[in-house]
């Protein structure tokens, strides 16, 4: 079984859809459905942290992504579910992987996909597999958004856990290259980035990549490292609570021009060490939208891919809330801050 004729479709996507049991906690339910390309080899490329990583021990049909089960299903069922039972997806969301055949095997499903269904559709591209001629092809069939995972927030980290110092095939230079390209071809506001907050980088590192895109006109979409079994960061230790809810923040803050840099300083070590701006701090804290889930949106505009516990497992902290926040939520939140050790006036 492998693509195009069958996709790979994350448990929570195949649970709302019918082709899995389970329930959700919290009643977290995803509103968009995520494809992943298939093959017996998985992926090529062989990053550090990645449950399809090419030397990864185990047989392929053992391997995860992202900590969770992808179940295999035919293109046919898959649309046929949709149909019958997809009226919360609001929208669609296929992904690369490094393989020879994935470019156009993405194409005859994107295809299918926007052949059957009027749902905006985004497609996470593998960059080293791409020109500006297919991202023309992906725009002319009917791609609303393109993602890009670059996951590493500076070219050290991308060496160091994706590119040659794994004997993996990715390069940074060109991943930022496709970034260009893409918002040339698509737009503002219609491209994102993957970023990993917990693979080495610095969090100057992850300020100056948010600065970066935001000059490109691409939103950053913010992910917590979670170890993967058997890969080879499985024991690495993930991001602390507290220093995952201050980048949340400042992202937050920086894509809202709320953050000139003389109002975030660093220590020696590139951590994260003062801010000011304590009412515009206050509010965003209280509004509560820099804590949810980075995501697409779908087409009225409010984010749509929510991807539940892709950070974290049901009954822990929501590392990032594919709902909006409560009060209580909020309170915690404020609490996991500990902006007391860091907030100058």
């Amino acid at each position: 079984m492998q693509s195009p004729e069958y996709v790979s479709l994350s448990l929570a996507s195949a649970i709302t859809l019918r082709l899995q049991s389970g329930r959700f906690y919290r009643d977290a339910r995803p509103s968009c459905a995520n494809l992943l390309l298939t093959y017996p080899q998985t992926c090529l490329a062989n990053c550090s942290y990645c449950g399809l990583a090419r030397e990864r021990p185990g047989i392929p049909g053992d391997k995860s992504f992202i900590r969770v089960e992808w179940p295999e299903v035919s293109m046919s069922v898959f649309l046929d579910h949709l149909e019958q039972y997809g009226e919360g997806t609001r929208r669609l969301c296929l992904s690369m992987v490094t393989h020879g055949r994935a470019y156009r095997d993405s194409m005859e499903i994107i295809e299918r996909l926007t052949t059957a269904s009027q749902i905006p559709l985004s497609v996470l591209v593998a960059p080293n597999l791409l020109d500006r001629q297919k991202l023309d092809e992906m725009k002319r069939a009917g791609v609303d958004m393109i993602g890009v995972g670059l996951d590493a927030a500076s070219e050290r980290v991308f060496n160091l856990r994706r590119g040659k110092l794994v004997r993996g095939p990715l390069d940074w230079q060109n991943y930022w290259k496709t970034l260009e390209t893409a918002s040339e071809i698509f737009g503002p506001g219609k491209v994102n980035c993957h970023v990993v907050v917990g693979l080495g980088e610095t969090d100057l590192d992850l300020v100056t990549t948010f600065r970066r895109l935001d000059s490109l006109g691409v939103a950053s979409y913010l992910f917590s490292f979670y170890p993967e079994p058997e890969s080879r960061m499985a024991r690495a230790p993930r991001a602390p609570l507290v220093r995952w809810r201050r980048i949340q923040l400042v992202k937050h803050l920086l894509e809202a021009g709320l953050l000139p840099p003389d109002r975030v300083a660093f220590d020696d070590a590139g951590r994260l060490c003062r801010l000011t701006g304590g009412e515009d701090i206050d509010a965003a804290i209280e509004e509560r939208t820099a804590f949810m889930t980075d995501g697409c949106p779908g087409e009225e505009g409010a984010m749509a891919c929510n991807r539940p516990f892709g950070s974290y497992r049901p009954g822990e902290t929501f590392r990032d809330f594919p709902f909006p926040p409560s009060e209580e939520d909020g309170s915690n939140i404020r609490r996991e801050l500990r902006l007391d050790r860091i907030l100058r006036s």
